[in-house]
């Protein structure tokens, strides 16, 4: 199958947020509009695209940068795409742009993700065990009367 892996571009907007609700990464509905897109690309972060020669995006990985460590999001590919190898493939570009950076790389996968969690074991993650992690996304729900 032929395909491009490519950097994210402000026109991939619109169906990089149909893929993220597609395939229940996130999107506008979580926060992940264009605005923050776009600000954590200029502060080091980076957006991975997959697209076919028909100019369909059908994966992605998102990385952001917090100063010392890229953080890995949103590595998804369509329904229709998945078991071909995107996955892996989206993973490894951005063990690239980590070795690029000179960068440790962190990653939040559910544990119910059978399939994602034996891709980041083979690519050399290991598991911060001894971890839970908690956000709080609505910040207007934060009392602090308690």
């Amino acid at each position: 199958m032929n395909y491009c892996i490519r950097d994210y571009k402000s026109e991939d907007y619109n169906e990089i947020n149909e893929l993220w609700e597609e395939i229940k990464l996130g999107g506008a509905c979580r926060g992940d509009n264009q605005e923050i897109i776009e600000y954590s690309i200029r502060l080091g972060g980076k957006l991975i695209v997959v697209e076919l020669p028909s100019k369909e995006i059908i994966g992605s990985a998102w990385l952001t940068f917090d100063g010392r460590r890229l953080y890995l999001h949103h590595v998804g590919v369509k329904v229709k795409y998945q078991n071909k190898g995107f996955g892996k493939l989206l993973t490894k570009e951005a063990l690239k742009y980590a070795k690029e950076k000179s960068c440790q790389i962190k990653l939040e996968v559910h544990q119910s993700n059978k399939k994602a969690i034996s891709i980041y074991k083979n690519l050399g993650f290991s598991s911060l065990g001894d971890y839970d992690i908690y956000i709080v996304r609505d910040i207007n729900t934060i009392n602090f009367r308690k």
